[in-house]
Order: structure tokens, then C-alpha cells, then sequence
């Protein structure tokens, strides 16, 4: 089994466009989607939701006004500034930190687990779908995806599938750690930008310390010719595999409106160019981690 994580190092190169399409274009697989904070694979992945599942990470405090002498303890001792007069609770300034129950002189505050949002199993014509929603300002995202890939290895196991495609979410921070750690490589999905080759340096950094092989498609890369032949020049010099690139393209917009894959209501030089680079994915892991067996 293959598992395979698609990164960015920022919101809106097209990654979820190019894992919606690869999926298209795979079989015998399983999907994710780890882009927690803003979930949006399964907006052009027809699918059904079968189940729904609360998403715990951590504690909050709860008060037992009845038992409290609103001696004020908690709020001198919260340095979050969580708890306010009366006492209440902030429920978003809270880290849930405990010390507020463990100063409690009466008892009166007990930690129980935080409900910080919710994942799902769904079912779609291009294999289950493993999915979440983290609730407004609420933290553990790195938790949450780490859920999700355990989810997505039992699905394999259920579905004799031999691939996990992973629809990372941006950046480098603690979501995108936990959705790379241990995977068998990465596509980085970049755009012929200043900031795209700023975002794309730092993927390349943590992909080398976390040994995960990294390949890389600039989308949109006759938008700025030049820059994105300069971001080719600096994957060469980060040990980064070019799988080739993908042009601007009005049927991207279409699919999108659509809800489906590209790649399955398009011929046109985006979803030809997409289908390219799948096929360099197959022969790059083939070369590197052995036979990875799909249809085309």
C-alpha cells in the first residue's frame, strides 16, 4: 500500500483540483481529505456520508456554580484570561491548561474532554472518502488529521485498496507535519509566484527532514513564464522531482461549478496536462518505492 500526500505551502494553488482528479484517475484506493480547517475535497467529490463521528481533543473546565465561593482563584491563576468574572468561561481563549481545577480550593472545577469538531466516512464513485469539519477557532487540527489517516488505513484494510491519497493542508505547521509524517511522498502543488517559490522552499526543507520524497507541478505556469521556470531551476537544487505543469485553463472554473474532477468533464490542455503528471506519479514511484499496480 502507497500512501500519497498532496501539500501546497499556501491556500489556493489548485491542490485540492489536482488530489480530486488523481483520484479520478486511480483505482483501488482511499481518499482524505486533511485540510481540517477549511475541507473542501469532498465540494467536487460527488459522495454520500455514512457516518459522523465528534471530534475530541483535549479538556475544558467546567464550573460547578453551586460549589463555588467565587473566591477569584481561578481567574488570578488563568494566565489566558479564559475564566471572567461570575466565573464563566471564554471557551475560546481557553488552552485548556487545567491549572484553574487544580487551584480550585472547593473543587468546584472538573476538566472534561473538548468536542473540537467533527470527521466523517463518506462513499464516493472514486473510493471512500475520509473527511472532517473542525469547529470554529478550535485548535488540535494536527490531532485531527492524524485521526483521519488511521481512519483512512482501516478503510484500506476493509477495501483491499493499495493507495491512501492524502489532500494536505497548507502551509508547514502542525496539520501539514502530521498529514506528511510517514507517507510514501509528496506532490507539492506550487503557482508561478513570488510567494509560490517563498512556500515552496519551505515544503522543501521539511519534506527533507522528514525524509519523504518530494515531486512537484506548477499550476497555472503560463500566468509568469519566467518565474515559473525559476521555481523549476530551485526543485532541481532542493532534489525535488518535476512531474511537469499544468496551464491556465477556464474548464478548472467549469469542473469546479460542476462539483466533479476535472479530469472526468474535461479533455482540455488542464485535465490533459493533470493526467501527464499522474502518470509521472506512477513512474516516480515506481522507480523509487517499487510497483505501484492502477489503472490509468
Amino acid at each position: 500500500m502507497k500512501e500519497i500526500t498532496i501539500l501546497s505551502g499556501k491556500g489556493g494553488t489548485g491542490k485540492t483540483t489536482v488530489t480530486a482528479s488523481f483520484a479520478a484517475l486511480a483505482t483501488n484506493r482511499v481518499l482524505v481529505d486533511a485540510d481540517v480547517d477549511a475541507a473542501n475535497l469532498y465540494m467536487i467529490t460527488p459522495h454520500t456520508v455514512e457516518e459522523e463521528h465528534p471530534f475530541q481533543g483535549g479538556n475544558l473546565p467546567k464550573i460547578d456554580i453551586q460549589a463555588c465561593t467565587h473566591c477569584g482563584e481561578c481567574i488570578t491563576r488563568c494566565r489566558y484570561e479564559a475564566i471572567e468574572k461570575g466565573p464563566r468561561l471564554n471557551r475560546i481563549a481557553c488552552e485548556g491548561c487545567g491549572v484553574c481545577a487544580h487551584f480550585c480550593p472547593e473543587g468546584a472545577i472538573t476538566m472534561e474532554p473538548r468536542v473540537c469538531g467533527t470527521w466523517f466516512n463518506s462513499s464516493t464513485e472514486n473510493g471512500p472518502l475520509v473527511h472532517a469539519r473542525l469547529g470554529i477557532a478550535e485548535e488540535n487540527s494536527g490531532l485531527l488529521v492524524s485521526l483521519l489517516r488511521r481512519e483512512a488505513r482501516k478503510k484500506v484494510d476493509e477495501t483491499a485498496a493499495n493507495l491512501i491519497l492524502v489532500d494536505g493542508p497548507p502551509g508547514i505547521g502542525c496539520p501539514v507535519i502530521a498529514a506528511t509524517t510517514g507517507c510514501d511522498a509528496v506532490v507539492v502543488v506550487t503557482e508561478p509566484t513570488v510567494s509560490g517559490l517563498h512556500d515552496l522552499e519551505r515544503v522543501a526543507e521539511l519534506t527533507t527532514f522528514l525524509k519523504v520524497p518530494a515531486m512537484i507541478t506548477i499550476n497555472r505556469w503560463d500566468l509568469h513564464p519566467m518565474m515559473a521556470e525559476r521555481i523549476r531551476e530551485v526543485a532541481k537544487e532542493k532534489g525535488m522531482h518535476h512531474l511537469g505543469d499544468i496551464p491556465v485553463d477556464d474548464a478548472v472554473t467549469a469542473s469546479m461549478v460542476q462539483g466533479k474532477p476535472l479530469v472526468t468533464c474535461s479533455d482540455g490542455p488542464a485535465a490533459t496536462a493533470i493526467r501527464g503528471v499522474w502518470q509521472q506519479v506512477v513512474n516516480f514511484l515506481d522507480e523509487k518505492r517499487g510497483p505501484l499496480k492502477m489503472a490509468l
